[in-house]
């Protein structure tokens, strides 16, 4: 495998790691500088445009669907790619983190796909960052056997999941790499160091390189990663079409866009997944400035309220329409050793994955290995021996603009009990985030940064509009900063803090906590130890 000389080089600039030098080999980072010449200049027209969309909405424009490319929802003639190997069947699919024992757990589950999530299950310290790879790249070769520090002993079994990997969005920066003093998008880090050496490797056994695409809030982002798999493909010699991507629909503005992001992506589609945590916070985000977007404490909000459920209908009818898979959204819950508790989360999750695979979903996310039997269940139930439900195209949903917006049918004050909890999850994940844990098991749940997301601007949300004072909120933050200091004496308490007062206690919301995370203390902390 050879690919010509970039015009620059990439300068490593992490502290070097035990088999670093597998993942970062010369040809791998020219590959990366490639994917860089051709594409880090339009990195900034997405950023941008993001924040002129946001500016926009927030001066009260309305948001609909584009007038501009009626044509393209109207045309009936169009469908996506047909299910790659091993993506035919994707019933129960498991996501976590890409470290060695979720690894092997996740592919032994018995789930038919697990996404190996880079980006908001893994806080992406630098050890993280290439182990991740390092872990793909065993998983794939199959040397990932190993035998833990307490004697447990982890080996893959033979009727493994089908792996998909999500890089990173398009906000994040790796720090450790650079070209002429300026970082590299982690997205194409992620992207490329995985493609460069797993995508051959994966289609000799039979898959081939497939992925998850975050935080897409238009079409124009669905044509950028297009563009990117079809130069990679051609730059390494691997058929046009190989690459299969499932674009989460996380955000409001791609909402008003799925068939538009279908359509960009259609020879490299995998269909759309209805990321529904990253869902709220978009919404939170985006509306957050208007009086009829207030959310009330977020497990009040179901799936069953009437925005939600405009949402993932339209996912399913879209989908099905095109021909492609519509994946229902995370169930987090962590089941415990309590038989008690243990029976309550499995019923909640019962009830969420019958609603989906009724309602037309090919399949469902879970957290947790213990939760991978109910939902197969559910689905075997609604699906039989067929691999999907395809065939059902919904043609009885109509959902209009104002029915994805329609927050208000549910408006109410946040509960003292909302609050505090808020307040305790953002502090808690923060704190591990910042000592590079993304998958926290918290309250039993299995919260990552879309979580945490959620809790910091609703705090945010509510102290703009009134619904709670900020000195009751730096009340509770303090009480919780006592509570984790006194659990965990390791536990960077004074750091989180800061984080939380710093990204949900301003009078500008910021976009993202974790490029703050990541610049002011994960990074700084990597070169202090260094």
């Amino acid at each position: 495998m050879s690919i010509h000389a970039p015009t620059r080089r990439v300068e490593v600039l992490g502290t070097p790691g035990d088999r670093h030098e597998e993942i970062l080999t010369p040809e791998a980072l020219d590959f990366i500088a490639r994917l860089d010449d051709a594409f880090a200049a339009r990195r900034p027209e997405i950023l941008k445009e993001r924040t002129r969309r946001s500016a926009h909405l927030a001066g009260g424009a309305p948001l609909v669907f584009p007038l501009a490319t009626r044509a393209v929802r109207q045309d009936r003639e169009w469908s996506v790619a047909p299910p790659a190997p091993g993506l035919s069947d994707r019933r129960v699919e498991i996501t976590g983190p890409p470290d060695r024992r979720m690894a092997v757990n996740a592919l032994n589950s018995g789930a038919r796909v697990w996404m190996a999530d880079l980006e908001d299950a893994t806080s992406p310290t630098w050890d993280n960052v290439i182990g991740g790879q390092l872990t793909l790249l065993d998983v794939i070769e199959r040397r990932i056997d190993f035998t833990s520090p307490e004697g447990k002993e982890y080996r893959l079994g033979t009727d493994l999941a089908t792996i998909m990997v999500r890089p990173r969005g398009w906000h994040l920066l790796e720090e450790h790499l650079e070209i002429d003093g300026r970082p590299l998008s982690a997205s194409l880090v992620d992207f490329g160091l995985y493609f460069f050496h797993c995508a051959q490797r994966q289609i000799d056994a039979g898959h081939g390189p497939y992925f998850y695409l975050p935080k897409l809030e238009n079409r124009y982002e669905a044509r950028l990663w297009n563009d990117i798999f079809l130069f990679a493909q051609e730059l390494l010699g691997i058929p046009r079409g190989t690459v299969r991507a499932t674009v989460l629909i996380e955000t409001i503005t791609a909402a008003f866009e799925m068939e538009e992001i279908l359509y960009e992506l259609r020879e490299h589609s995998a269909g759309l997944n209805a990321g529904r945590w990253d869902y709220l916070f978009s919404l939170i985000k985006t509306f957050g400035h208007r009086t009829d977007f207030q959310l009330p404490d977020r497990a009040a909000v179901t799936m069953t309220a009437p925005f939600m459920r405009a949402y993932t209908e339209l996912l399913v009818r879209t989908c099905h329409r095109r021909g492609a898979h519509a994946i229902g959204g995370m169930a987090a819950h962590v089941p415990g050793k309590d038989e008690e508790a243990r029976t309550a989360a499995l019923a909640k999750v019962r009830l969420d994955k019958e609603r989906e695979a009724e309602d037309g979903f090919d399949g469902s996310w879970v957290a947790h290995p213990g939760l991978v039997p109910v939902c197969r269940e559910v689905f075997d139930g609604v699906l039989g021996e067929r691999p999907n439900q395809l065939d059902r195209t919904r043609e009885d949903v109509e959902v209009a603009a104002a029915d994805l917006l329609s927050v208000r049918r549910i408006a109410a004050p946040p509960t003292s009990e909302g609050i505090r909890s808020n307040v305790a999850v953002a502090l808690r994940y923060f704190d591990a985030w910042l000592r590079g844990r993304g998958a926290v098991a918290l309250n039993g749940l299995m919260e990552d940064a879309a979580t945490a997301e959620i809790a910091r601007v609703q705090i945010w949300q509510w102290l703009r509009h009134g619904r709670v004072d900020r000195s009751a909120v730096l009340t509770l933050l303090d009480a919780a900063c006592e509570g984790l200091a006194q659990e965990d004496p390791q536990a960077l308490v004074t750091e989180a803090r800061d984080l939380f007062v710093d990204t949900a206690l301003t009078p500008r919301l910021p976009a993202f906590f974790t490029p703050e995370a990541y610049t002011r203390h994960l990074v700084h902390r990597t070169e202090t130890r260094s």
